[in-house]
């Protein structure tokens, strides 16, 4: 076969396998939009609970009480579908590795996965009532502190994110290092400028209470430090397959 229809077939492979992951995530959506607004009342749970009494969120467009539920709702099942859709991407890659990578990045994959959801879930259960309870708090006397629907589902959604890719920094760390592109030796010297950015961008994406920004900015260095650890040992314990495998190929050419 020629590079030309390799290159082909591959293309191919990727589209069929693009489509597989759109329908799941379409099927999964579909079965959830009976209960939009359940979902959307269970995102908006920890809000309601710091409202002051007698307050409620708001709806200033015409149509957002029907389409901020839903997309609320495309957001979880697109979450739901993240397994199905990082089995494909492996799928997909895993034919072009070595089996010593298949070993590495089958659990970063799956740990990618479970960091990002419990970088949401830190958000939902521990930010959002300090944020929220901080904000009722400092609101001055004679103001109604009442929400849009579609803002509020923006900042929770930009939340998870922050948190979500936070949470990623150890996989982040390990990928850097295994790539080649930073040395352990360097990870380490780059500590300071770490704390610093994560403060930083704790600033851009929590409320000005320093509270919520040190929760936010703690365990971006903390899984920092965590990245650094695990690459080490990774580092120690891929070394031997690695070699043994190259030897091998080595070997087996005449």
């Amino acid at each position: 076969m020629s590079q030309q229809e390799t290159f082909i077939s591959h293309l191919i492979e990727l589209r069929a396998r693009l489509v597989r992951i759109v329908l799941v995530v379409l099927v999964i959506v579909l079965c959830l939009v009976p209960w939009s607004r359940e979902i959307y009342a269970l995102l908006a749970q920890p809000l309601i609970a710091s409202l002051p009494k007698g307050g409620q969120m708001i709806a200033t467009d015409v149509i957002g009480p029907f389409f901020v539920p839903l997309k609320v709702t495309m957001l979880v099942g697109f979450v739901a579908a993240l397994p199905y859709v990082m089995y494909e991407i492996w799928a997909f890659v895993a034919p072009g590795l070595y089996v010593h990578e298949k070993k590495l990045v089958l659990p970063l994959v799956v740990a990618s996965f479970l960091l990002f959801l419990a970088g949401m879930c830190f958000a939902y259960f521990l930010v959002f009532p300090v944020i929220f309870k901080f904000m009722a708090a400092i609101a001055p006397e004679g103001v109604a502190w009442m929400t849009d629907i579609d803002k509020y589902f923006s900042f929770v959604l930009t939340t998870f994110m922050a948190f979500g890719v936070t949470f990623e920094v150890p996989v982040i760390v390990i990928v850097l290092v295994r790539a080649g592109l930073v040395t352990i030796a360097q990870l380490r010297e780059a500590r300071p400028y770490v704390i610093v950015g994560a403060f930083v961008v704790a600033a851009i994406f929590t409320p000005p209470d320093v509270l919520s920004q040190f929760m936010l900015a703690v365990p971006l260095c903390i899984l920092y430090e965590v990245g650094i650890i695990l690459s080490v040992m990774i580092g120690r314990s891929a070394a031997k397959p690695a070699a043994a495998e190259a030897s091998g190929d080595s070997g087996s050419t005449p």
